[in-house]
């Protein structure tokens, strides 16, 4: 028996539903025509502004009082952070503690003390910080909250999404979603081709930092990865090891889309379409524009995994394409 599979995220909605509300699925505006339509998934209108936060929830109501006691702990870029905190304040978890990387934008870092975790810089970039941050949960026997790696509970959470876009559209053929550590396309992927065989499931990663195709490619589990200089600080590092070893059962393709392509896409999100997007989400856009027919679909659903971009960021690529 497979180690994940549709039944985690069965159990998963059951848990989290009453906590989060439905988000939007909006049909574009401006992408699509009269054959073709796109509608935006819009995680980043939960509370924290992340699809994380159904996966770290989901993984939290299941703790023992034990676990809680010893308090939770997590290493993250930013979203699962916020998303660990906002969990823990909504179940009375008094101590966590969030490990960041030291370049961490301040907008993330800010969203995760305002929902009362402490926050430690640690390490120059994720796969560092993860390294460091392990090391600290365990000498401090605290309670880990994985972000992708291997636990079903929270694959389980991530896949929701897929339930609800099904439910709010049943006529959606065709799922495009970011791909970071893998955790949210592989449970999609296994819940949407449970309630819907025929759906064709599409990933994304930047070009910055393509860990899970090159992984396939190379037919090696990339655990950690070297990312260039990217807007899409969500989607930088390694893969998750169940993501790596079943994701290739259940997902039609995987594209890899430009920086540039990706700024653009910001910039339409915010100004064409008023919905603030962060780069890592936008990835989904920038794979619309770049390769349409490479996607396919007459109904498509991409998933806008989160709205934490930082400040600068936004003025950065606001002024650029002017």
């Amino acid at each position: 028996m497979e180690k994940f599979n549709y039944q985690d995220v069965q159990e998963a909605y059951k848990r989290i539903h009453s906590y989060i509300p439905t988000t939007p699925l909006a049909e574009s505006f401006y992408l699509g025509d009269a054959d073709k339509k796109y509608f935006f998934k819009l995680e980043s209108m939960q509370k924290a502004k992340s699809f994380k936060i159904r996966g770290a929830l989901n993984k939290m109501l299941t703790l023992t009082d034990e676990e809680k006691s010893k308090g939770v702990a997590t290493v993250s870029s930013g979203n699962h952070g916020s998303s660990v905190s906002y969990a823990a304040t909504i179940l009375g978890i008094e101590k966590a503690i969030i490990i960041v990387p030291e370049n961490t934008p301040k907008s993330k870092t800010d969203k995760i003390e305002y929902f009362g975790a402490k926050v430690m810089r640690l390490g120059k970039d994720y796969d560092e910080a993860h390294q460091l941050g392990m090391k600290y949960i365990e000498e401090n026997d605290m309670t880990y909250i994985d972000a992708y790696y291997d636990d079903p509970k929270i694959y389980g959470g991530q896949g929701t999404i897929a339930i609800e876009i099904l439910e709010q559209n049943p006529e959606i053929d065709t799922i495009v979603v970011p791909i970071g550590g893998g955790g949210m396309i592989t449970g999609i992927a296994v819940a949407a081709k449970a309630i819907k065989p025929t759906i064709k499931v599409v990933g994304v990663q930047t070009e910055a930092c393509p860990a899970m195709i090159k992984s396939y490619e190379d037919n090696v589990f990339y655990e950690e990865y070297p990312s260039k200089e990217t807007y899409c600080d969500a989607l930088i590092g390694g893969v998750g090891k169940l993501s790596y070893e079943m994701l290739k059962d259940y997902v039609d393709d995987i594209i890899e889309v430009k920086e540039e392509s990706i700024a653009k896409a910001v910039d339409f999100m915010i100004t064409e379409e008023k919905f603030v997007a962060e780069a890592g989400s936008c990835t989904t856009i920038a794979a619309v524009n770049d390769y349409a027919g490479r996607i396919g679909g007459k109904k498509i659903a991409l998933v806008i995994s989160g709205g934490n971009i930082d400040g600068e960021v936004i003025k950065k690529i606001l002024s650029k394409h002017k």
